[in-house]
């Protein structure tokens, strides 16, 4: 057969090898599984991959990070930070002196909760109706209530919590914390995504991206149900020997390519993924098999209930993936989906968007908390809950709150972080923060500290300068630091 185009020919190669065994390839290299025997989950001692265990610059309170985004913009005056004062002047203007900038328009009065708060454990921490089972755990949290963003757009403020900054292009806290720690489990990814059955969040892929790191840094992709990762079998209809063939050749032409572009990073994090593909068909598979777990286990996450059954998935593979040295999962709740329903984006009313969505993911939370303790694993865990802003205090057509980046509630546990405590503040409605003002790079460097690193050590070097995830700002929060 004649090509006369490279790039088909390089397509209809290898168009078929996202993720499938490169048995040869691997047996060329040392890699392969005795014969007749499947890929190990052993952990796999593999020379020169990006992913080998590197040292700290400390001691770690935690060995992994599982982040909980609640993509859409949660209301924290409706979950996390109780206002009183908003059932007092209810139906009264914001009395601010600067104008109130609302993103969809139709600015109302000052609307009140439509949920009671309830006080949790022996810190009796406030925690809304909405999170009676997360609420159980309050002496497990330590709520920040005075968070604050740049930007009251959803993808703009996706990309600077995952990476700091408002513009794509740079790398996720993930690829910085992969990229400064390594792996514990050469068989398996680095860091994983896991997003919502309805789709992915604003933003899209650019929110795990590894941005001007080496591509082998970005996360990767995992489906809750089914094959974790399509394609990962080999195609049946291929023969083994015409596989053989393929594969040699693409070797051949991959290698001649990097001679000639040695920075061309994508090359190498294509090859550096073939070759963990092969490891993982043995490994991913297991890691997320969670029919294999006990009914008990099953129901802690909320499997036995098809509204909490899809999140309930996430968490517990979450709970598998960092049990089987996974550095850093991303679950993500809250899809792009058909409806604009389908995310926490509560504009046209906020009591039935905020019901639906925490009944999908309060119990899930709670068992992966309860989980992660009894295996022992949540003071070597961090798990932070998140959303990409909050909401204003005034009403938008009367039922709906608009976005609001002057103040956000988020919540860390885990890690041998003191819970039942409320760090910050916003002032009296819920529109500003006020005490304690948390930025993004104050949250990423509080983070990297937990993982054992210097967020001012670890650097990047591009377009001549040393690159940072908080860039020159960021300082850890002290109440998080504390033991």
């Amino acid at each position: 057969m004649a090509f006369t185009d490279r790039r088909k020919f390089l397509f209809e190669a290898g168009g078929g090898l996202s993720g499938v065994a490169l048995s040869w390839l691997l047996g060329q290299r040392g890699l392969l599984a005795a014969e007749g025997a499947p890929a190990a989950c052993a952990n796999a001692a593999v020379k020169d991959s990006p992913f080998l265990p590197k040292k700290p610059h400390f001691e770690p309170r935690a060995k992994a990070v599982i982040s909980l985004f609640m993509s859409g913009g949660v209301s924290q005056m409706d979950t996390f930070d109780p206002k009183p004062a908003l059932e007092k002047y209810a139906g009264q203007p914001l009395p601010v002196k600067d104008d109130i900038v609302v993103r969809q328009g139709h600015p109302g009065p000052l609307m009140p909760s439509p949920f009671a708060f309830k006080r949790y454990g022996q810190s009796g921490l406030p925690v809304s109706e909405l999170f009676p089972l997360v609420g159980s755990h309050a002496d497990e949290l330590a709520v920040i209530r005075s968070v604050v963003w740049r930007s009251n757009d959803h993808v703009m403020a996706h990309y600077e919590l995952a990476s700091g900054t408002v513009r794509m292009g740079a790398p996720s806290v993930g690829s910085w914390v992969t990229y400064g720690l390594g792996s514990e489990n050469q068989n398996l990814p680095a860091f994983v995504v896991v997003y919502d059955a309805h789709g992915g969040p604003f933003g899209g892929p650019a929110n795990w991206s590894a941005g001007y790191m080496p591509a082998a840094y970005q996360g990767t992709v995992f489906r809750s149900a089914g094959d974790p990762i399509m394609d990962l079998k080999p195609p049946a209809a291929v023969p083994e020997g015409q596989m053989k063939e393929r594969l040699a050749l693409l070797e051949k032409l991959n290698r001649l390519d990097a001679e000639k572009n040695p920075a061309n990073s994508e090359l190498a994090a294509r090859i550096t993924s073939y070759e963990l593909a092969y490891r993982m068909q043995g490994c991913a598979p297991q890691a997320v098999e969670i029919d294999s777990e006990s009914a008990a286990t099953k129901k802690l996450y909320g499997l036995d209930n098809p509204v909490t059954a899809p999140f309930g998935r996430q968490c517990l593979m979450a709970r598998r993936l960092v049990e089987r040295g996974v550095r850093f999962v991303q679950l993500y709740h809250g899809g792009l989906g058909i409806q604009n329903t389908d995310t926490w984006d509560a504009h046209g009313n906020v009591k039935e968007n905020h019901t639906q969505h925490a009944a999908e993911v309060d119990l899930p939370m709670a068992g992966l908390l309860t989980d992660l303790k009894a295996r022992g694993l949540l003071d070597e865990t961090l798990v932070v809950w998140q959303s990409e802003f909050g909401r204003m205090p005034i009403s938008q057509r009367g039922l709906g709150r608009d976005h609001n980046p002057g103040t956000m509630s988020i919540w860390m546990a885990g890690a041998k972080i003191k819970g039942g405590q409320a760090i910050g503040a916003s002032d009296e409605f819920g529109y500003k923060a006020e005490q304690q003002i948390v930025t993004t790079h104050d949250l990423h460097a509080t983070m990297l500290h937990l993982v054992g690193m210097d967020h001012t050590k670890l650097t990047y070097a591009y377009q001549g300068r040393q690159m940072r995830l908080t860039d020159v700002y960021g300082e850890v929060i002290p109440q998080i630091k504390a033991v």
